[in-house]
């Protein structure tokens, strides 16, 4: 008999949904700051108050329920795009500063998480404390993503091409190291899943931003209504191959 585990199983299935969950994060915080013009303050709120209830529900449940919890990483995302806008462009922080910040929020997340379980393992979650510790470490690891994203393209001036191109180099590394090297498993999937955070966005960005920006202007809401669509079908696919075992 396998272990309950609420948390989707870390398959190729799992990378492929945290990207575009990541794309659509990055649209939706955009559509809802930029296009419904909300603000970076109000779009936190919004956001914050939204992906809190997420949360709660998801935490509550005693099963893995394959929406919800995605439903709940997509909702991280979005948050992750409105703390990281907030922080450079209303505190004044910068992208370089807010991901300081960020990381230190990480890092005592997953201390904290070991102090108390010593250990990291994200198989089985199966209990309300190791979950929370796991959701506030993917809220902390999302923002960072988009933090680490919009310095590449903001400060650095890369394309969203180069940017990709660079976030996919270094979760190339991480496969490379999984496969054929000893480096602790957990530290590999954390960091494949901070830098799937803006290797997603800059496909959002992508879709998003004017032509003369290096974008395809389709706009953040025609944007995240292809995201979806695609997002949909891959999650529907993947449940009726793959699935997901819980007992």
């Amino acid at each position: 008999m396998r272990q309950i585990n609420k948390i989707a199983e870390i398959t190729i299935f799992f990378w492929v949904l945290k990207i575009l969950a990541t794309t659509l994060g990055e649209t939706v915080g955009d559509m809802l700051a930029q296009t419904l013009n909300m603000g970076y303050t109000i779009g936190l709120l919004v956001t914050g108050i939204a992906v809190f209830i997420i949360l709660v529900f998801q935490i509550r449940t005693d099963k893995f329920h394959p929406l919800l919890f995605w439903i709940a990483i997509i909702g991280t995302t979005t948050v992750g795009t409105e703390i990281s806008d907030f922080m450079d462009r209303t505190l004044g922080l910068g992208y370089l500063y807010g991901s300081l910040v960020l990381i230190a929020g990480l890092i005592a997340t997953l201390a904290l998480w070991y102090a108390k379980e010593n250990n990291l393992k994200v198989f089985p979650i199966n209990r309300k404390g190791p979950e929370t510790f796991f959701w506030v470490a993917v809220l902390f690891s999302n923002s960072l993503g988009t933090a680490f994203g919009d310095f590449l393209t903001d400060n650095l001036g890369l394309s969203y091409i180069q940017g990709a191109f660079i976030t996919a180099t270094v979760i190339g590394v991480v496969v490379v190291a999984h496969t054929y090297s000893k480096i602790n498993q957990v530290f590999l999937f954390w960091v494949a899943f901070i830098f799937t955070r803006p290797f997603g966005a800059t496909f959002g960005d992508l879709l998003t931003k004017p032509l003369d920006h290096g974008g395809l202007d389709l706009g953040t809401i025609n944007a995240s209504i292809v995201t979806v669509g695609v997002f949909s079908i891959i999650l529907y696919y993947s449940e009726k191959v793959h699935g997901h075992r819980n007992t």
